[in-house]
């Protein structure tokens, strides 16, 4: 079995990239295929890999910048070619989906989102946008939506992470999706130390994580609010952030446990596809605090591992965020929810969804 896995690109190791992690784990000898890569910067397992770039790798300065490039990216994901290649994995949250895989190959995509840009967070793009050159992001994302639409006919088994992207696929492509959700490493977030009574955001500072709603349900509160992450949005947010609030960067992964272990909850105010850090805190016995019409409603169940506001309003957060604090929560029945998005059992279903579509590895 000559197999190919395909990712948008390798710059950093953040929900995605654990994802392929695990899948080339399955495939160890595998070629991977992908835009750009800034080399040390993601897993070893990753690294391992023979990894082949596109044409793209040169203009992104060797994977230091590529945002810029989005217009090029179906184009340069099309110039891909697989001699020989009889199964072919990708990955994608952008345009690695879109891939022409050769005659005969059987194309699994595992989609962590359509594009979020062409479709449900484009007016939040948009709106970043200088007015002048507005027109023309806009018929650029149009083309790009026409693309996404056609290219995804392209795979021949959807796998969505959560039943909202479930959702999405169905709604903007047509199709429907199986849903498997990504492995989180139970066995390094685990529970320890003293819990504190201030909340904790872990998410990149950008429009749609909602970071500043967080910052409005703390102040209501009075508690204190610890922000990991970091992004375009930090001065801003600096600007509106009340005292109590701590805007502590991106962490190690060893930082990062103790932030989980000493928070009273985890916010996520905004829409996650699936949020993986949500299982990370649920591993370490923190409830959660987030929307029902989030992926974070795939993984927290109200009244058993946190709380979820049905209006993504400031008011329905705060009332939520104090029923999760004023609740003695049982840590070990937290940490045993998270343990069913583990990474064994990740592998297990992946290998079960294989054999059932008759996938030798």
């Amino acid at each position: 079995m000559r197999v190919a896995l395909v990712h948008d690109w390798l710059t950093g190791m953040r929900g995605g990239e654990w994802v392929l992690d695990e899948i080339s784990r399955l495939f160890p000898d595998a070629t991977l295929y992908t835009l750009i890569h800034r080399k040390g910067s993601v897993s070893e397992e990753i690294e391992d890999h023979e990894i082949q770039t596109s044409w793209l790798q040169h203009l992104s300065f060797g994977g230091r910048t590529w945002r810029n490039l989005l217009p090029l990216m179906p184009a340069a994901i099309e110039s891909f070619t697989f001699p020989d290649t009889d199964l072919v994995v990708s990955t994608s949250h952008c345009v690695a989906k879109g891939v022409i895989p050769p005659p005969g190959a059987f194309h699994i995509s595992y989609i962590h989102t359509p594009m979020r840009y062409a479709w449900d967070q484009r007016p939040l793009y948009l709106d970043r946008i200088p007015g002048i050159v507005r027109p023309l992001v806009e018929s650029r994302l149009s083309r790009l939506r026409q693309w996404d639409m056609v290219s995804s006919a392209r795979i021949d088994r959807v796998i969505a992470n959560s039943r909202l992207v479930a959702w999405r696929i169905k709604h903007y492509w047509n199709r429907t999706a199986e849903v498997l959700p990504p492995p989180v490493d139970t066995d390094f977030f685990t529970r320890g130390g003293e819990r504190g009574d201030g909340l904790l955001t872990v998410a990149a500072l950008v429009p749609y994580k909602r970071v500043e709603v967080a910052i409005e349900v703390s102040k209501r509160l009075g508690r204190t609010l610890d922000i990991v992450g970091s992004g375009p949005m930090l001065r801003k947010l600096r600007r509106v952030a009340h005292p109590g609030v701590r805007f502590l960067g991106w962490l190690s992964r060893e930082e990062l446990r103790e932030a989980y272990r000493g928070a009273a909850a985890l916010l996520v105010p905004n829409i996650e596809d699936f949020g993986m850090v949500t299982v990370e805190a649920l591993a370490c016995g923190t409830p959660v605090v987030g929307l029902t019409a989030s992926g974070t409603a795939d993984i927290v169940r109200p009244g058993i591992e946190g709380e979820l506001a049905a209006r993504a309003c400031v008011d329905a957060l705060v009332d939520a965020t104090q029923r999760t604090l004023s609740t003695d929560w049982d840590r070990d029945a937290l940490r045993h929810r998270a343990l069913t998005f583990s990474r064994e059992h990740f592998q297990t279903r992946f290998r079960f969804l294989l054999d059932r579509l008759g996938v030798n590895r």
